[in-house]
């Protein structure tokens, strides 16, 4: 059998092409200008609503999960939600927060969780530094991107675990002073979060020792005597704050304090500290009185007849040295020329 030879391929050409059925495969119709069939199209619908699924799926286990953020308008939180741990903004420090912010944006999430019924819908948990930083940019600059704060979203899971919330986030960013840790149990108990003080420092402090808890304690004793007058309570350091909450144990030492910081100005946290190292250096009333009576001879119960007829006792006491003169020899005339005698010694000193 003889073989053919095949010739060079020609291009196609349509007018020799013969026609496709209407509806065969690769024909345009149904399935779309693609060519894809209607199973195709079904498929990937599927799909996408599978996606769809798995995002929301994602989202609702982030926020089941509190690791969900959101950027929040300022104006919608509410920075009183909890009473404050920190006393005061130290301006070095929130210069450079803010100086920080202007330049890198915000680093560090605050945390916030929903308020229901409330005027602003979000309470703020921790991060206030952040949110007054982010408040002044926005006032000073009027941009937009200081017009929102990135914050996580925590569930409302009472009073207490919120405090307790804030409490840890100081501690471990910048930690508090012992005042301060004094104080914010102080404000708890009194909001009935907790039944009384030792119960708040326990529950709000029970990562810390023993030791810490003790020393919270004993500011609590300045915070209750004197947080009213004090103007710069989170500077006491820990040794004159010990010294200072052993010495209001003493009603007059505590009321000798008071009437000091009452009418002594501060301008300065050193000021401060000064008026209260002096108050401490000042004896108690009560005490004041001893290195004086240690210094008088000791009480002569018999006295001494330093003359016919005329007897001498000292008793010395707190504060005052008593001179007992008897006898028949003691007449009007002696006791006028002692008097004056007495006098004029006082008198040169």
């Amino acid at each position: 059998m003889a073989r053919r030879r095949l010739g060079p391929a020609r291009p196609l050409d349509a007018s020799t092409t013969p026609a496709r059925p209407a509806g065969a495969a690769g024909a345009a119709g149904p399935a779309g200008p693609a060519g894809l069939a209607p199973i195709a199209r079904v498929a990937g619908e599927t799909a996408a609503e599978a996606a769809l699924r798995e995002l929301s799926d994602a989202l609702s286990a982030a926020r089941e999960e509190e690791r969900l953020l959101a950027d929040l308008p300022l104006g919608e939180i509410d920075p009183g939600f909890l009473a404050r741990d920190r006393i005061g903004l130290q301006d070095e420090e929130m210069a450079a927060l803010i100086e920080s912010i202007r330049a890198h944006g915000q680093r560090s999430p605050i945390e916030v969780q929903p308020l229901q019924g409330a005027e602003k819908p979000w309470g703020l948990i921790s991060g206030w530094r952040r949110l007054v930083a982010l408040s002044r940019l926005h006032a000073e600059t009027g941009e937009d991107r200081f017009a929102t704060i990135r914050a996580l979203i925590r569930h409302d899971r009472g009073a207490e675990a919120a405090y307790l919330a804030m409490v840890e986030e100081n501690e471990i960013r910048a930690g508090l002073s012992h005042y301060e840790r004094a104080r914010i149990a102080a404000l708890t108990a009194e909001r009935g979060v907790f039944a009384n003080t030792r119960e708040a420092v326990a529950r709000l402090f029970a990562a810390g020792s023993r030791a810490r808890r003790s020393k919270i304690l004993s500011f609590l004793t300045i915070h209750n005597h004197l947080g009213d007058l004090l103007t710069f309570p989170a500077h006491i350091p820990e040794r004159l704050g010990l010294r200072l909450a052993e010495a209001l144990k003493e009603g007059e030492m505590a009321a000798l304090m008071r009437r000091a910081l009452a009418g002594t100005p501060r301008a300065t946290p050193a000021d401060e500290l000064a008026l209260i190292e002096r108050v401490l250096a000042m004896p108690a009333p009560g005490a004041r009185r001893a290195p004086h009576a240690a210094l008088l001879p000791r009480p002569d119960t018999a006295g001494e007849e330093i003359r016919p007829g005329l007897r001498l006792k000292l008793k010395p006491g707190r504060g005052r040295l008593v001179f007992e003169l008897s006898g028949p020899a003691l007449d009007t005339a002696m006791r006028e020329r002692l008097e004056a005698a007495v006098r004029a010694a006082l008198r040169q000193g």
